[in-house]
């Protein structure tokens, strides 16, 4: 089902993409397990519906960008901070690679990366999420999309990059480095390139995946190697490229075997 307000109900980015501003109390309500009496449970069918709108937008957007990587990294990073200026550098040797970039939308290391992207003339996107404190779409961005759900935007995210490239950041970061590393390591998603940059932000995590976790039995240790940790833009993207050179050849051999697309 469709959102039926015209353009102007609906409200417009300064790109001139359309986006949907939604209230985040109904996420508050369907989470709240204090508020599933019978009556509230004949809402959720509904709720279907709108949570299906959001992944045909998204889909409708995205489809037709090309290549593109993630970048993820603290919004409280200032201009001042090395890893702002890195994440730049990153996301500019991406889009001079034909890499969209694609970020949460807000501030910080996402800024900043939108911000590279939009200075080597590659494309820039933000996938901006409702908040308590309302996140304010960063200024790089040549396309914004809104979401209410957080498992309709991580789905985005996964679906339309090649990889992630994950800068310091604080729960939301981890999230979905842990989401990705998990797709990769069950065979969901195996071409799929994830890069930690700034080894002595991310060294004391690596070292507490090799013990206990590995060293329990908990992970296998070629589980370690599913994801690169570089302090060089350069190698970063390097990396990315390797990725998108394993797709395309498993397209190719996917396309000539018999019965292929």
């Amino acid at each position: 089902m469709r959102d039926e307000k015209t353009p102007e109900q609906r409200g417009r980015s300064a790109s001139g993409y359309v986006f949907t501003k939604r209230s985040i109390r109904d996420d508050f309500d369907l989470l709240d397990a204090s508020r599933q009496a019978s009556e509230f449970t004949l809402t959720d069918t509904w709720r279907v519906f709108r949570i299906m709108s959001e992944f045909v937008e998204g889909f409708e957007q995205l489809s037709q960008i090309g290549p593109a990587v993630s970048v993820f990294g603290s919004a409280r990073a200032t201009p001042s901070d090395v890893y702002y200026e890195q994440a730049r550098r990153t996301a500019r040797m991406l889009a001079e690679s034909r890499f969209a970039v694609i970020t949460g939308g807000g501030g910080g290391i996402m800024e900043a990366a939108n911000r590279g992207a939009r200075e080597a003339g590659g494309l820039s996107i933000g996938l901006n999420i409702e908040l308590p404190h309302e996140q304010k779409p960063n200024e790089y961005l040549d396309r914004l999309l809104e979401f209410h759900y957080f498992f309709v935007r991580k789905v985005m995210f996964l679906k339309y990059s090649i990889g992630f490239i994950l800068f310091p950041g604080g729960y939301g970061t981890m999230d979905e480095l842990f989401e990705a590393l998990t797709l990769v390591q069950t065979g969901r998603n195996l071409n799929f390139g994830v890069v930690l940059f700034g080894s002595s932000y991310w060294e004391k995590l690596l070292e507490w995946l090799k013990d206990p976790m590995r060293a329990r039995g908990y992970i296998a240790p070629d589980d370690l190697a599913i994801f690169r940790t570089t302090d060089d833009p350069v190698e970063a993207v390097e990396h990315i490229r390797r990725r998108l050179h394993a797709v395309a050849e498993l397209a190719a051999k996917r396309k000539a075997e018999p019965g292929g697309p």
